[in-house]
């Protein structure tokens, strides 16, 4: 852990990028925000009372992976856990719902339902499109679906969009069936803008 905050920290440094995180066990959680400027508590940890607390009480921004197997409506237990340590500070992140073995799918209407809780939301177009586990010893999935998701995901209204990208997706060594190339991401996110802005202006004009 040590090594990789050095890194993240590097990377802080000489981007002058705000750096965002998972950590996985509670005592991690206030070293990790020394350095991060957000802290992840990942999908499969999201409903554990210790990681949740921790994460509020370091004050950073806290950004809470929905799991796999919960309902949009029933992060709000996750939010009351942050709150009660006085931090607002709270992002939720939407990353698809376990449907049978190895799938995944996104229901789009569970945006606007977290979005209810009060907090923004964020949609991970990558890990939306695994396939947990259909790779054998690692998640499979299928990459061309990722900017259908990211535009689709724009269309229904987010606050943020988290990707992984590597420049070479097949060897990445985390879900490279999900790593999104490169030099494809420019385009990619020029039409997610472009759609978000016709999604708020829509919004403005219903409400």
């Amino acid at each position: 852990m040590e090594r990789g905050l050095e890194i993240l920290q590097t990377v802080k440094s000489t981007l002058n990028v705000p750096v965002l995180t998972d950590f996985h066990e509670p005592w991690q959680a206030q070293p990790v925000s020394e350095v991060a400027d957000i802290l992840q508590v990942p999908a499969f940890l999201c409903r554990q009372t210790d990681m949740a607390g921790a994460a509020g009480l370091t004050g950073k921004c806290v950004n809470v992976k929905k799991g796999q197997f919960m309902a949009p409506w029933d992060m709000k237990n996750v939010v009351q856990k942050i709150e009660e340590t006085g931090n607002r500070n709270i992002l939720l992140t939407e990353r698809g719902v376990s449907f049978g073995y190895n799938t995944l799918v996104v229901d789009m209407y569970a945006l606007p339902q977290m979005r209810g809780l009060g907090y923004p939301v964020c949609f991970d177009a990558t890990h939306s499109a695994q396939r947990p586990g259909a790779g054998g010893t690692q998640s499979g999935g299928n990459r061309d679906a990722i900017p259908y998701l990211a535009r689709a995901a724009a269309a229904v209204g987010i606050d943020t969009l988290f990707m992984e990208v590597h420049p070479e997706p097949e060897k990445g060594l985390s879900d490279p069936a999900t790593m999104f190339p490169l030099d494809k991401l420019e385009e990619l996110l020029i039409s997610v803008r472009d759609i978000d802005a016709i999604a708020r202006k829509q919004t403005k004009s219903c409400v």
